[in-house]
């Protein structure tokens, strides 16, 4: 690094103070100081004030931090104890602005997340959506912090489904839309974006049951239709969809023979 600050941690009542000329370094290391506090202290708010107002009289210096570097230092601070606490003082403090979060993030809900989700082992980004009230916010973070690919798809994926990708009220079927959805998704990493969707939604015991759960393959396949005589492509692509329906509603149970046996009284 740098600079150097001097950081005096006082364990004792696991408080987070700065000694020296550290004034000078806050607009650098506002998050990383925070990253710290995370780890060291036992108790969220017992910052002195001091510190708070030197960060709040610094906040802009973040402007003139690269993105990638605030987003190294905002991940651990996501994952480490009190982030729910952390990032409500980073809009108290005025830093949002500087960051690429929202200016309106719904900070209310992302206590909420963090709260059911925190002790899941959930990605730093399933824990940030929750600030953001739409994908252009996401959008707009990724335009400051350079996201990876995967980090963004997952916080456009949790914006998209937290509202409408929800269990079945029938205990013994609640997690079909989840298992349906990846079945009929195209996309190779769906499981995992569904986990962290349910990590968000609090659904713990879902989450251990589709922590378990292995994708299942249809077993039926163009080339079986073909050797039973179908030779129209848009035939074959709907009786397709017809049996897959099928096989879903048979809680992926249904077998190649059952299905194929079902054109013939068709």
């Amino acid at each position: 690094m740098a600079y150097v600050v001097y950081l005096n941690f006082f364990l004792s009542d696991c408080s987070v103070d700065f000694m020296g000329g550290w004034q000078l370094s806050l607009g650098n290391m506002n998050l990383r100081l925070w990253r710290f506090y995370g780890r060291v202290a036992t108790e969220p708010g017992q910052h002195e004030p001091e510190t708070l107002e030197a960060i709040r009289e610094n906040a802009r210096g973040l402007a003139g931090i690269s993105g990638e570097r605030i987003w190294v230092e905002l991940k651990k601070m996501l994952v480490g104890d009190h982030a729910d606490h952390l990032l409500d003082l980073v809009y108290e403090l005025g830093l949002a602005q500087y960051t690429g979060l929202p200016a309106d993030g719904n900070v209310e809900e992302m206590k909420q997340i963090w709260q059911k989700a925190h002790d899941c082992s959930p990605k730093p980004m399933t824990i940030l959506t929750a600030l953001f009230r739409s994908q252009d916010d996401v959008e707009k973070l990724d335009l400051r912090l350079k996201l990876s690919r995967e980090e963004k798809n997952l916080s456009l994926f949790l914006v998209k489904y937290r509202r409408d990708l929800v269990k079945e009220q029938d205990e013994h079927d609640s997690m079909k839309p989840y298992t349906d959805f990846i079945i009929d998704s195209r996309e190779p990493d769906s499981q995992s974006k569904v986990l962290e969707l349910l990590k968000y939604q609090g659904e713990k015991k879902l989450l251990d049951e589709l922590s378990r759960w292995s994708i299942p393959r249809f077993p039926v396949s163009g080339h079986d239709l073909r050797k039973l005589g179908f030779t129209s492509g848009k035939e074959i692509g709907t009786i397709l969809q017809e049996l897959r329906d099928m096989w879903k509603k048979s809680h992926y149970q249904m077998s190649k023979e059952e299905l194929l046996a079902t054109l013939s009284t068709s």
